[in-house]
């Protein structure tokens, strides 16, 4: 028989299931790092195991390091026992407690005895004792007595007179029995002791104010000596002490409008005048003159007698001049007239504050009569007769109004400053800009910005008037500036469009004759304007280079044919200076024209077919009829020549009733050309180029011009000239490159490392070799650390992740609960409610 079979154990279990599972893996994927040699000291790094088993140990290595690292973060739950003595352990059980027990009651004690005071010392208050300070041993001055009268006062009125009883007790009647005195008594007695009292210390306050004034007489009598003797003088810093007390202290200014307020204002002002205007128009007082009472309450004592601005009387209406001071402000006076071949500009800011000033004087007038009419009849102040209300109406019809409509045309434009004087009518475009300014509507910026358009054209219309009428344009271009400041984009277009039809229009007479005539007045005004509205220092500018580009073609292809052509290409060299005169940029143009207008005035060369030292260039000729337009007819004329602006009016009539005018305008455009000449020689005093430009015209100044013929301040002004481009016309050596040794070419040697086994590469020294050791081992490091923070970041990112999944999973099984809980307490209410019902 065999032996029975033996009953396995758990362990025996346990063993055949790992083994099963161990046996389960591939043999072949068991990983076996065979090493050749054994080596005392050094780390094997050959196992034996199976794919995955060091990644799982470095895990493993991870959750015990870096993840309870990541648990602990930001907490602290370690508990420090900071009791004495605790970790020393030299000292005896015994002694610890001792020791504790006899710090605790220390401590208490110290907290107890903190605020307790020594009882020995004793305490003072400015060198009196407290002790002494308490016991209230004050005389009692004259404000405690009538303390004590007024408590007196307020228990027999209102106690019942019992404390006055009291005191009184003592008084005895004429049997010599004691009586208590009535209340009368009592109050009579009361107050005769008040009246007396009162009396003394009014009669105690006139004897020391009278002390007092003697005092201060005495004083005075005896200041006059020690001021003498004992008067310390004042060093610097006293003096300036003073005087910084006497100065001015800062006043708290007003907020800062915005634009939009005082836009708002400004409309609001003028539109009260307006309506002030219209009733005086009517007939009706303006200012009403009935005076307000001001309101005064039941306890005002009216014992203010400070005299207010409401005491003063008011007028019935108000006499305004015709001139708004405040549209005067902005509006110069100047007359653009050509004084030595410019545009002078003569502007004077008149302000009037006419309506300031008729304020004050009227106020004023009414000071000086207010005293005069207040006792002869001061309820007529508000009333007026007839007269008054006619004269005021006709005074309100001749005024302006004060508020204006954009208008829509240019017939409008037209038809609301036709009729009226300049100022007139800088006083109806201020008002129209400032009624309807663009923060106060949303059209009135479109409006404004027609109304430059119109008003260039205006302008143009009375520039091409007989007579021109100068003064009025040039009170006009205050209000295109501020026009073009508010809209720049819109008044350069407006501009550009005027610059533009002109210079096709000339195209078009150059294509046709082959010549033009000179641009008129009116596109000579706007070419000023352009000049004075926007920059013309810029190197490119959409407006002031396209105007630099007509004058230069004008200069260029318009013949001089007459004076009025010469007067007009003055001008217009004139205009070229202003625009170049900030950018110092070189117009040969401008040049070439004043070397022909100098032409014109030499009589010695007119029939010679080879100009020595300069030549003539379009548009001015050589020889011909006009090639002499500026010669003299009669040189004594230039003793009675004395200088003068050339008028702008000459450029479209010019009379000349005798040849004597005929030569003083001669003499005067040629001191024009040489004025601008001078301003040339100094403007472009910097070119390279100096000397080649400017030597024509030293060889006509010198050689061909008859300036022995000519007034002294011409010869004066000649010899300026000659002076200056002299001055200047120095040897200027060429622009060259800096002279530099040349620079080799960089020649590449070759460089020798020597090439060892395998064909790696080797430091020639040991410093070398150490080196690139050193940075191998360096990346090597590098590498291995870049890639285990890259392993712990995944590792931390996978923690989280899985916190995060694990409270949403408890969440999702907590709110399954709630609804599992919410859904059965739902059923046994439906199931009650059941049976219920069905009971019913």
């Amino acid at each position: 028989m065999g032996k029975p079979p033996k009953k396995k154990n758990l362990a025996d279990k346990v063993r055949k299931t790992k083994t099963s599972t161990e046996i389960k893996n591939n043999p072949f994927e068991v990983k076996i790092n065979r090493k050749k040699f054994d080596i005392l000291g050094r780390k094997s790094k050959h196992d034996v195991g199976l794919p995955g088993v060091s990644r799982s140990k470095a895990i493993n290595k991870r959750k015990e390091t870096l993840l309870k690292e990541y648990k602990t973060k930001d907490k602290a739950n370690k508990f420090i026992d900071r009791r004495f003595g605790e970790y020393d352990t030299k000292m005896d059980p015994e002694e610890k407690i001792l020791q504790r027990f006899s710090m605790e009651r220390q401590r208490t004690q110290d907290k107890k005895n903190m605020y307790n005071l020594n009882e020995e010392e004793e305490l003072t208050h400015y060198g009196q004792s407290l002790s002494e300070m308490e016991k209230l041993n004050d005389m009692v001055d004259s404000d405690d007595d009538e303390g004590k009268q007024a408590a007196e006062l307020t228990a027999s009125h209102f106690g019942g007179g019992g404390l006055l009883r009291r005191k009184t007790q003592g008084e005895k009647d004429n049997g010599g029995n004691q009586r208590a005195k009535s209340r009368q008594e009592l109050i009579e007695e009361l107050i005769l002791k008040s009246k007396q009292e009162k009396r003394e210390r009014q009669n105690q306050k006139e004897e020391s104010q009278v002390l007092t004034e003697k005092l201060d007489q005495d004083w005075k009598s005896i200041q006059g000596l020690l001021a003498h003797k004992n008067a310390p003088k004042l060093d610097e810093y006293d003096m300036m002490v003073r005087e910084l007390g006497f100065e001015m202290k800062a006043q708290p200014s007003e907020k800062m409008k915005t634009p939009e307020e005082v836009a708002r204002e400004e409309r609001e002002r003028l539109q009260k005048l307006e309506a002030d205007r219209l009733r005086r128009m009517m007939g009706d007082a303006v200012g009403d003159c009935t005076k307000t009472q001001a309101h005064m309450s039941a306890d005002d004592l009216n014992d203010g007698f400070i005299l207010d601005g409401d005491d003063k009387p008011t007028l019935s209406y108000q006499v305004r001049d015709q001139a708004d001071s405040e549209e005067e402000g902005g509006e110069g006076e100047s007359g653009e007239e050509e004084s030595d071949g410019e545009v002078e500009e003569e502007g004077s800011d008149e302000d009037s504050h006419s309506d300031l000033d008729s304020e004050q004087e009227s106020v004023g007038g009414e000071d000086e009569e207010e005293e005069e009419e207040k006792d002869e009849a001061p309820a007529t102040k508000s009333q007026l007769s007839e007269e008054e209300r006619k004269a005021q109406a006709e005074a309100a019809k001749a005024e302006l109004p004060y508020t204006f409509k954009a208008p829509e045309s240019y017939s409008d434009l037209k038809g609301l400053l036709q009729g009226h004087p300049a100022d007139h009518q800088c006083i109806i475009l201020a008002r129209t800009q400032k009624c309807n300014h663009p923060s106060l509507a949303v059209g009135n910026k479109l409006k404004l910005q027609k109304l430059f358009g119109f008003l260039l054209e205006y302008v143009g219309e009375l520039a091409s008037r007989s007579p021109p009428e100068l003064s009025t344009i040039d009170k006009m271009i205050p209000q295109l500036y501020g026009l073009c400041q508010l809209f720049p984009e819109a008044a350069s277009k407006a501009m550009q469009t005027t610059l533009v039809d002109s210079a096709h229009s000339m195209e078009e007479v150059l294509e046709v004759k082959g010549r033009a005539a000179f641009p008129q007045l009116d596109m000579l005004i706007y070419l000023k304007i352009t000049a004075l509205l926007f920059p013309t220092s810029d190197f490119r500018h959409p407006v002031t280079t396209p105007a630099l580009l007509y004058i230069s073609q004008a200069l260029t292809k318009c013949p001089v044919m007459s004076l009025e052509d010469v007067t007009s290409g003055l001008v217009l060299c004139c205009l070229a200076v202003e625009y170049v005169s900030f950018s110092k940029r070189f117009c040969p143009e401008l040049i070439n024209f004043l070397l022909g207008v100098l032409h014109l005035a030499g009589p010695n060369i007119t029939g010679c077919c080879v100009l020595p030292g300069y030549s003539v260039v379009p548009p001015f000729r050589q020889k011909g009829k006009v090639s002499d337009l500026l010669v003299l007819s009669d040189p004594e004329s230039s003793q009675t020549w004395s200088k003068k602006t050339l008028p702008l009016s000459a450029t479209q009539t010019l009379t000349l009733t005798t040849d004597l005018d005929t030569d003083h305008y001669r003499l005067s455009a040629v001191a024009t050309c040489l004025d601008l000449l001078k301003r040339c020689s100094s403007l472009y005093r910097e070119l390279a180029s100096y000397s080649h430009i400017f030597q024509p015209i030293t060889t006509l100044l010198s050689k061909h011009l008859p300036i022995k013929t000519y007034p002294a301040a011409l010869q004066d002004l000649h010899g300026e000239i000659l002076a200056a481009i002299s001055g200047s016309l120095m040897s200027r050596p060429l622009l060259v490159f800096e002279k530099k040794k040349p620079i080799p070419l960089e020649l590449f040697t070759p460089k020798i490392v020597e090439v060892l086994d395998y064909g790696k590469k080797r430091g020639n020294t040991k410093e070398e070799r150490e080196k690139e050791r050193l940075n191998h081992k360096y990346k090597k490091e590098f590498k291995g650390a870049l890639r285990e923070i890259r392993k712990d970041t995944r590792f931390l990112a996978r923690e989280k992740l899985n916190e995060v999944m694990g409270r949403d999973a408890e969440r999702k099984r907590k709110v399954k609960e709630l609804f599992g809980s919410l859904a059965t307490q739902e059923g046994e209410w439906k199931a009650l409610k059941r049976r219920k019902n069905s009971r019913h």
